[in-house]
């Protein structure tokens, strides 16, 4: 059985992948960030966990191989496959007060992803106290060997994707990321694909 869902540019998302599923996230025209958080879908208490997952592979970035960890240790999703080669998950997701400090007080309007999350989490009983640091999937932001992080022009190219296997039952929640004052997503957000399959 395979389901897929297109998702407008700038939009949210969620949806159930269970246990022994695979969950594909493609991006459709390139240079697209896409936010991503994952809870447990039996308990929402438990979701992902950026410091459990990178300590869990001793390295800054996701890819194949990489295990999704949740805040209680438990493995949620195991990537089996990534054509763009590095997603980030330490730079967090855009939000309207960010956008005010970096860009300037007339971006304030702007839409953004903390936004999102929150639009979508609303729909499961959750709030703005149950988003935490996300997944970038398809993201550049390298790291300089003082630690400083930037992001940088998009590397993924059309139809880049990244597959993850299941390990449990989980929800995806999705924040298609609106930013169009970095190029994360080469100043014009675009739509993109998932498929859950299995």
């Amino acid at each position: 059985m395979e389901q897929s869902f297109d998702i407008p540019a700038q939009k949210p998302w969620s949806g159930i992948v269970k246990k022994g599923q695979t969950i594909r996230i493609e991006d459709t025209f390139g240079q697209q960030a896409i936010d991503t958080i994952f809870y447990c879908a039996d308990d929402y208490s438990e979701r992902y966990s950026s410091q459990d997952t990178l300590r869990a592979q001793g390295s800054a970035y996701i890819t194949t191989g990489s295990k999704i960890m949740s805040c209680e240790g438990r493995v949620m999703l195991s990537v089996t496959a990534d054509t763009s080669g590095r997603h980030d998950t330490s730079a967090g997701c855009c939000s309207c007060e960010s956008n005010t400090v970096r860009f300037g007080h007339d971006t304030l309007y702007q839409h953004a992803c903390r936004e999102n999350f929150i639009l979508e989490l609303g729909r499961y009983g959750m709030t703005k106290r149950d988003i935490v640091a996300n997944i970038n999937f398809f993201m550049n932001v390298p790291i300089s060997a003082n630690g400083a992080m930037t992001v940088d022009d998009g590397i993924s190219s059309p139809g880049d994707h990244v597959e993850m296997f299941a390990e449990m039952d989980v929800l995806c929640v999705i924040s298609n990321c609106p930013q169009i004052n970095n190029p994360c997503n080469g100043f014009d957000p675009t739509p993109i694909r998932v498929v859950i399959k299995g």
